[in-house]
């Protein structure tokens, strides 16, 4: 069983469009995505994120109602972004950590995208969700993939392992597949959830970027991802496209894709 969401607005700099599609791996849809305009005083935000939730859908869907309000509420925003960022992913993850009993003991990946008026643009993630820019046709990654295998030692550090059983994907402890995560209370001593965070300026030369779930970038690389979709100018048809690939190249998780075209 297979089910599609979709959306799309735009505004003065943007416009930006999402789609969602349930993967074939035996559980309920795990994905959840934002994609929405808000005007804080005098600056217009694009706020763009996927939670790709494990063992949960409470932790995505709190991360959706919770964790950009988190960011913004955050004194030194404007003024030290990066900062302000990885403190409030802190602050979401621990009332997460705090409403176990209510939100369950699984968890979720994140990739955050705030721009501000069209030319500042602030990504953060934990996990392996990605954020991709396109320039002139070329695919620069602004997120950080967090593997296991990547980030052996950071775990052993905390009393972690990292083992490829089952299967030959590194888990830490043998569980997660991601080194960095909101939630998962039974592995919090041994996993992260300091998100790493890039600041890139918007110019003449951006022409889109991708925000997308493990689905998309298992099956594909940022370079195929951009040539896939730099000749359609509908975000939302841009997004369903990289869905729908994503699918004949046989990916079989839930696959999420938010595309935010500059005018």
């Amino acid at each position: 069983m297979m089910s599609k969401m979709t959306s799309m607005s735009s505004s003065k700099y943007t416009t930006h469009g999402s789609y969602l599609v349930e993967g074939k791996s035996n559980h309920a849809m795990e994905d959840y995505v934002v994609a929405k305009l808000k005007q804080v005083d005098d600056k217009e935000l694009g706020l763009f994120a996927i939670f790709d939730g494990h063992l949960s859908q409470d932790i995505p869907d709190y991360l959706c109602s919770n964790l950009f309000d988190n960011i913004l509420n955050e004194p030194d925003f404007w003024s030290e972004p990066e900062k302000a960022i990885k403190s409030a992913y802190r602050v979401t993850d621990t009332k997460i950590l705090e409403k176990a009993d209510d939100l369950g003991g699984g968890g979720s990946t994140a990739v955050t995208a705030i721009l501000i008026d069209g030319k500042k643009l602030v990504v953060a993630n934990v996990g392996d969700s990605r954020a991709v820019i396109c320039k002139n046709g070329v695919a620069k990654q602004l997120s950080v993939d967090h593997e296991p295998s990547k980030e052996r030692g950071n775990i052993e550090s905390r009393g972690g392992f990292v083992v490829k059983f089952p299967g030959d994907v590194a888990r830490v402890d043998g569980q997660l597949a991601v080194s960095r995560a909101f939630g998962d209370k039974s592995l919090k001593e041994h996993l992260s959830s300091e998100p790493d965070v890039e600041v890139e300026m918007v110019d003449k030369d951006t022409e889109f970027f991708i925000l997308g779930s493990d689905g998309l970038w298992v099956v594909m690389s940022n370079q195929e991802a951009v040539d896939c979709i730099k000749g359609i100018k509908d975000p939302e048809a841009a997004a369903k496209k990289l869905t729908e690939e994503a699918l004949s190249r046989k990916s079989r998780d839930d696959i999420s894709c938010v595309v935010v075209r500059f005018n």
